[in-house]
């Protein structure tokens, strides 16, 4: 019997589509290309060191992701801060911090912006005046769209200074774009839901393994417990409509790999966009609209030195080239006692990306120097560079309009990805929601009503409130937004 699911792609969204669909008690069938489950989150070996392609975080407002940790049982290997606390460093070993109180949102960041010491009391004034009014914002509504972040920032009288200390700290690695690349409407949801609604939203997790076993081994084993069958190094090259595609006894649809075809009542197709273009034109709509969304690059060093430079777990940069600034000493297995490796994450990395490794090092190490004074007379024994060329579309203003739904023109097709219309800029938040759109429109088309997920997490049984045998509702992540 066929299966009555395929999913195509074996990153988060692909991996979130497949459980959610093998929870509801469909029959799914996972290709990926790759020897590898985890899609853009990997780690590799390099020279003893587990190393990571990229420094991914997540924030508390990211329930969809947070219910995927859960899923996989790997929550504690990421967890989050207790509360929102970001060192800001500026040459020469200056440092800030952005703190949240406990007062409710907006108040909750009153505190650190008053003593933040890169703004004078006029900029945090208009800051303050700029964040009201993007709080009173709507993310949904769609003429956001058109309109360039920095366009509404100059507009809101922010300066150099306060775009730089502020909005493009935040901004620049959660759009993965520079504000004036950006999306008024993206930034807006990025700022309203992780900084403006809830006080806790931007509390900030991350990994502390390498990513390759917080995302691709754990998803394996539970892909194998829910019995999904998973093939990889499997190319998906066409899908074309089945022998039951107009209400015939065959199937819906059929998936060609290099090796064979594969009959499926229901096709999900979670690849990156730019690796789209084999679909059917119906279904990625008019001719270059999947290139109209662009692509932005992130490069990523890894930076060993033979000493402890910092005690930072994590560091933002402000006056430098360096953005931000992780701690992987652990994470990589590198004995700490015998040095210590950094991580700096550098976003819309369009002038890098081509860089060569030396001059890599030319432009970093001694801005690192600059951030870590003990860097100054430390020994730098390894420099190793991952670049994501196509990490993740452009979010620039007008691509709302090319971001595909879930549901496409051909029955039983859907498509997932953070590329898709997620509401989300392209983030491991917006993949595990595209992914459970997708498995929960699958699902209905295949006439499955139950044990639906929803965008913000896996479906959970109803969990009894007390030994009296009263029912709760479904359970839902803990989460601010």
């Amino acid at each position: 019997m066929p299966p009555d699911l395929v999913v195509v792609g074996g990153g988060l969204a692909g991996i979130a589509a497949a459980l959610a669909a093998a929870d509801a008690g469909a029959e799914v069938t996972l290709l990926e290309a790759r020897p590898r489950l985890g899609g853009a989150t990997f780690s590799f070996q390099r020279d003893g060191l587990e190393l990571d392609n990229g420094q991914h975080v997540y924030l508390r407002c990211c329930g969809a992701y947070q219910s995927l940790l859960e899923r996989l049982g790997v929550t504690g290997l990421a967890p989050l801060q207790p509360r929102l606390a970001v060192p800001v460093l500026a040459p020469g070993g200056r440092i800030g911090w952005l703190r949240r109180g406990n007062l409710p949102a907006p108040l909750h960041l009153a505190g650190a912006l008053a003593r933040y010491p890169y703004l004078d009391w006029p900029a945090r004034l208009k800051i303050a005046r700029a964040a009201l009014a993007l709080r009173r914002m709507d993310p949904a509504d769609q003429r956001l769209d058109l309109r360039s972040f920095a366009d509404w920032l100059a507009a809101k009288g922010q300066g150099r200074a306060a775009t730089d200390a502020l909005w493009e700290l935040v901004g620049l690695p959660t759009l993965n774009a520079r504000s004036d690349q950006a999306s008024l409407q993206l930034a807006t949801k990025v700022f309203k839901t992780g900084l403006l609604t809830a006080r806790d939203a931007a509390d900030i997790g991350w990994s502390r393994v390498p990513l390759s076993r917080l995302h691709g081994e754990p998803a394996a084993r539970a892909l194998e417990a829910a019995g999904v069958r998973v093939r990889l190094r499997t190319h998906a090259r066409a899908i074309e409509p089945g022998d039951g595609a107009d209400g015939g006894t065959g199937p819906r649809l059929v998936v060609r790999t290099d090796d064979d075809r594969i009959d499926a009542a229901t096709v999900i197709v979670a690849v990156p966009h730019d690796a789209a273009g084999w679909l059917p034109a119906e279904v990625t709509g008019p001719a270059g609209r999947l290139e109209g969304l662009g692509v932005s690059p992130i490069v990523n060093l890894h930076v060993v030195y033979d000493r402890p430079v910092t005690t930072l777990e994590f560091a933002a940069g402000l006056g430098t080239p360096v953005q931000w600034v992780f701690d992987r000493t652990v994470s990589s297995g590198m004995d700490p006692g015998r040095g210590q490796c950094l991580a700096v994450s550098l976003s819309a990395a369009h002038d890098d990306v081509e860089l060569p490794v030396a001059g890599l090092r030319e432009r970093y190490l001694p801005a690192l120097a600059e951030l870590f004074p003990a860097a100054r007379d430390a020994a730098v024994t390894a420099f190793y560079v991952t670049r994501e060329r196509t990490a993740t579309f452009l979010p620039a203003p007008g691509t709302a309009a090319l971001r595909p739904g879930a549901e496409t023109s051909m029955h039983g097709l859907f498509l997932a990805g953070s590329w898709t219309s997620t509401g989300w800029p392209a983030t491991m938040e917006g993949a595990v929601r595209s992914g459970l759109v997708a498995a929960r429109a699958a699902l209905r088309s295949l006439g499955r009503t139950r044990q639906l997920p929803t965008a913000e997490g896996f479906w959970h049984p109803p969990r009894r409130a007390s030994a009296a045998g009263l029912q709760g509702g479904p359970r839902r992540p803990e989460v601010a937004a």
